[in-house]
C-alpha cells in the first residue's frame, strides 16, 4: 500500500535538495512556450488552450498535439532529472513522483499560462484578428 504522508514528503523536500534549479527553470521554459503558443493561438482565432480542450471536441486533437510538442520535451527532461534526483537523494526510483513532478514543473504551467495569453492577446489586439483562420482576405499581424 502507498504511504501518501511519505509521497508527499518526499516530493515537497525536492525543491530544497540537489538539481532545486529546475523547479525554476523548468516551469520558465514551459511559460515561454506556453506564451508564443498563445500568442499564435490569438492569431489563429483558436480558442484558449485549456478551455478548448472541452469546449470545441473538433480542435481536441490539434490543441492536445501542439501542447505536446511544446511541453514534451520540458516534461521528459523534468522526469530525467527527477529519476537522477531519486537515485541520489532516495537511493532508489518513484515512479509515480516522477510523473507528478514533471508534471508539476511542465505541464501545469504550460496549461496556466497558454489559455490567458491567448485571451490577453486577443483583448490587446482589438478585434483585428479574421474570423476564421482560412478567411484569405483577412488581415493578420
Amino acid at each position: 500500500m502507498i504511504d501518501w504522508n511519505l509521497v508527499w514528503q518526499e516530493i515537497l523536500a525536492r525543491p530544497d535538495g540537489p538539481l532545486a534549479m529546475r523547479f525554476y527553470l523548468q516551469p520558465l521554459m514551459a511559460s515561454i512556450f506556453a506564451l508564443r503558443d498563445g500568442l499564435r493561438d490569438a492569431r489563429m482565432q483558436r480558442p484558449a488552450y485549456f478551455w478548448g480542450l472541452f469546449t470545441h471536441p473538433s480542435q481536441r486533437i490539434e490543441l492536445l498535439r501542439s501542447g505536446w510538442k511544446s511541453v514534451g520535451k520540458i516534461f521528459v527532461l523534468a522526469a530525467v532529472l527527477d529519476v537522477i534526483y531519486q537515485l541520489i537523494v532516495l537511493h532508489g526510483l518513484r515512479p509515480l513522483q516522477t510523473v507528478v513532478v514533471a508534471s508539476l514543473l511542465a505541464i501545469v504551467p504550460y496549461v496556466i499560462v497558454r489559455g490567458p495569453v491567448n485571451r490577453i492577446a486577443k483583448i490587446a489586439r482589438g478585434g483585428s484578428f479574421p474570423a476564421s483562420p482560412d478567411e484569405p482576405h483577412a488581415r493578420r499581424r
